[in-house]
């Protein structure tokens, strides 16, 4: 079987025009997964999601059945859905969120129902306008369908889901720091321990903090069992995955592939998938994994879409967020514009990430305005130090939450690949790519 032919199992409604609507969802199977998790204990439930191997796919790539089992004993539990997609190119819990809100609430039931969770917090994005209302909607419709609230569907389980929607900050894609946001507070990170939210989450109550794509998985799997779903991919990487294309491709969008089995050289020219690079033109980097991952060059593109082998390789899936960037791409406009996003997106607790980042961005500026200076290099190299020491992958991390180490990554590969191109900004005094 082809990976492309892999089962989808979070997009199989989004040909419909209508994916969004309980008509839709009902049509096509909605929330029968909900009526057989309830028909099962939790214990159940909980461990056919351990045995399909669903990795988080949120950005750590944590495993979901893990996590779940790491929640400390306690009469109130909580779930909470991180929908504050905030990271560069990264779009597509934002499609599942427009297009299939129904399937997000049944799978936000259902893990609910698996850990014991009284209460479900669905924080989304604030500036995700569409996606909130048509959540709302599909809220107020399940409740009104008896698939939330008070015993749903007559099985003496009851629980409600609050919509909550986010200020706006990157920062708060940290556990912690959307834990604090829900809480009222300013959208710091907390140190762990011994704040892991497993153990001292929302209100200091045991919580599980899971990705929109993560839960939106889970009907599927009661549908089909965990077995179905380990059987797709590899088993350092199971099932399918939502790879959101970006950059100077043909044909850029939501990708849901198997894992594993194809490789980015795949991703990138598939006719059904990329479609290849704009005009013809040589890949020059690629960034694999979201804008904190380091880059890869056009001799790695037959590393296989894997968690493992793409660690093997120096970097990471991440949040599932591909960026192409072909041979016209300025490499040093490229590193400086992330860092200036990592910048301003700083909560500023840390030393090493609110100083780093701002020194990082301003050489970085210097150098593209054709101002630097050759010993810049040695300085930015320095500062990156600094902020994440010894500049190895994985990163070590000098700061309270990962948002420190995700600044030095784009600058120092693209140091390491095209140091060249950054002695020809300082040598010309200016950008060779205008």
């Amino acid at each position: 079987m082809s990976f492309l032919d892999a089962p989808k199992v979070v997009t199989s409604r989004f040909e419909h025009d209508d994916s969004h609507t309980l008509s839709r969802f009902l049509a096509t199977g909605g929330y029968d997964a909900l009526r057989k998790a309830l028909g099962m204990h939790p214990e159940q439930v909980a461990a056919e999601v351990d045995t399909s191997g669903l990795l988080g796919r949120g950005g750590a790539g944590f495993p979901t059945g893990r996590k779940w089992s790491m929640l400390r004993p306690a009469p109130v539990r909580y779930l909470v859905i991180n929908g504050d997609e905030s990271e560069p190119a990264t779009f597509k819990d934002h499609a599942i969120l427009t297009r299939d809100p129904h399937q997000l609430i049944e799978g936000a039931v259902i893990a609910a129902y698996a850990v014991g969770a009284m209460q479900v917090f669905l924080y989304v994005r604030g500036e995700f306008a569409l996606g909130l209302e048509r959540v709302q909607a599909a809220l107020n419709d399940a409740y009104r369908h008896g698939a939330v609230g008070r015993d749903i569907f007559g099985s003496g389980f009851s629980v409600d889901i609050v919509v909550h929607p986010g200020a706006g900050a990157y920062i708060c894609g940290d556990e912690t720091g959307l834990l604090e946001s829900l809480e009222g507070k300013r959208g710091f990170p907390r140190i762990k321990p011994p704040y892991y939210p497993a153990v001292m989450g929302l209100y200091m109550e045991p919580t599980v903090v899971n990705n929109v794509e993560t839960i939106s998985s889970l009907p599927w799997i009661v549908n089909h069992g965990g077995a179905a779903l380990a059987a797709l991919g590899e088993p350092t990487s199971t099932g399918t995955r939502i790879f959101a294309l970006a950059g100077h491709v043909r044909r850029p969008g939501n990708y849901e592939i198997e894992m594993s089995k194809p490789t980015f050289r795949d991703l990138i020219y598939s006719p059904e998938l990329g479609g290849g690079v704009r005009d013809g033109n040589a890949i020059k980097a690629v960034i694999p994994g979201g804008a904190s991952s380091p880059w890869i060059g056009p001799e790695q593109l037959d590393i296989h879409l894997d968690q493992k082998a793409v660690q093997d390789a120096g970097t990471m899936l991440g949040s599932g967020s591909v960026v192409v960037m072909d041979e016209r791409t300025c490499m040093v406009r490229a590193a400086w514009r992330i860092s200036r996003f990592f910048h301003r997106e700083s909560c500023g607790q840390c030393t090493p990430c609110r100083e780093g980042s701002g020194w990082v961005e301003k050489v970085l500026r210097r150098i593209e305005a054709g101002q630097g200076r050759e010993e810049d290099l040695d300085l930015l190299l320095d500062v990156c130090d600094n902020i994440s020491p010894d500049l190895v992958w994985p990163p070590k991390q000098t700061t309270i939450c990962p948002l420190g180490p995700s600044i030095p990554p784009a600058v120092v590969t693209s140091m390491r690949m095209y140091r060249d191109e950054y002695l020809l900004h300082i040598k010309d005094g200016a950008c060779p790519h205008g």
